[in-house]
């Protein structure tokens, strides 16, 4: 995507260069970026953590006490024909998070979506049980407007 968008929260060159690896369909396995914070004090984001295993990798690294923003690339497809990449916003809310932390996300999340700004939903979570990947892949094709393969889907 290559645009120059620091805010205050996302300073770091790091984020912008994670999210066009996963942005970069045609060159680049990693497949999702997971953004934390520098502390437990800080409001300044990072990459926490990368990597090539969607949805159900992200998971791995969700902590239950702090906050975090997922970046995840998606493929569909309704038949071999029609592929598409589809893009999704993970917003991670751990239930131990501290009220304070929780009071300055909606501004945060603000400046997130400045830099991570093409996704197709926002899957806001509390649990892990709330990033499923067939239940994520639903929403995208609902999201999505046309549904060619109803016939197969339950929605």
């Amino acid at each position: 995507m290559g645009l120059i968008i620091h805010t205050k929260y996302t300073q770091d060159p790091e984020i912008l260069k994670a999210y066009d690896e996963v942005c970069d369909v045609d060159k680049n396995e990693v497949n999702w970026i997971l953004l934390t914070f520098a502390d437990t004090k800080s409001n300044i984001l990072k990459v926490g953590h990368k990597g090539t295993g969607g949805i159900d990798e992200l998971k791995e690294h969700l902590k239950e006490d702090e906050a975090a923003f997922g970046y995840v690339r998606v493929p569909m497809s309704n038949d071999p024909l029609s592929q598409r990449t589809k893009f999704v916003l993970v917003s991670w809310i751990g239930q131990q998070l501290s009220y304070m932390r929780r009071a300055r996300l909606s501004v945060q999340k603000s400046d997130v979506t400045k830099v991570l700004r093409y996704f197709s939903i926002e899957v806001p979570a509390t649990e892990h049980a709330e990033l499923d990947a067939d239940d994520i892949l639903v929403q995208l094709k609902k999201a999505g407007g046309a549904n060619y393969d109803r016939q197969t889907s339950n929605y």
